[in-house]
């Protein structure tokens, strides 16, 4: 028997039914708008992996172009990956890539977009991890000290909730 959840007067948590239980939120009700999520991460990485990346010289193959298509195959297939998430017909997925000396490693930005019931946050989010762990996957045999960070949602539009930015 699942367990009633604990929350504050008057909150709604969205994946739980009313008896607690996990569901997925039912967006039948919900207009078709036009949705588009921003998300972005960094990988870091030792001067010598960040000299294989721009180089070319990475004996995997192109570790920019690999992880850039894993990134939008992987952002496709968030709703298949995360427990409720909407599958989504994806209308776009964009990752930009910029090696970064200073850090040293790579910046990596997402968008996603969409006309539909549902936001693309996730899809974004998504698209972001995958193209990082690729990159760390292809650069491994060098740097196993590699590290992912900073993985968050940069702006969102459309739906009922209208735009947010991070401050």
């Amino acid at each position: 028997m699942a367990k009633k959840p604990n929350r504050p007067e008057g909150a709604s948590l969205t994946h739980l039914d009313d008896d607690g239980s996990a569901a997925m939120v039912d967006v039948t009700a919900k207009a078709s708008t036009a949705r588009r999520a921003v998300a972005e991460g960094v990988l870091r990485c030792s001067p010598d992996a960040y000299s294989l990346l721009v180089s070319g010289g990475n004996p995997k193959g192109d570790v920019e172009q690999v992880a850039r298509v894993a990134g939008i195959m992987g952002g496709k297939r968030a709703g298949e990956l995360i427990p409720l998430c909407h599958v989504l017909p994806a209308a776009s997925v964009t990752v930009d890539i910029e090696p970064d000396e200073s850090l040293p490693g790579l910046r990596v930005t997402c968008t996603a977009t969409i006309n539909g019931r549902t936001g693309v946050e996730m899809e974004a989010l998504t698209a972001v991890a995958i193209t990082l762990l690729t990159a760390y996957d292809m650069l491994k045999a060098v740097d196993r000290g590699m590290t992912i960070q900073s993985i968050r949602l940069v702006e969102k539009s459309g739906g009922r909730s209208g735009s947010w930015r991070r401050g």
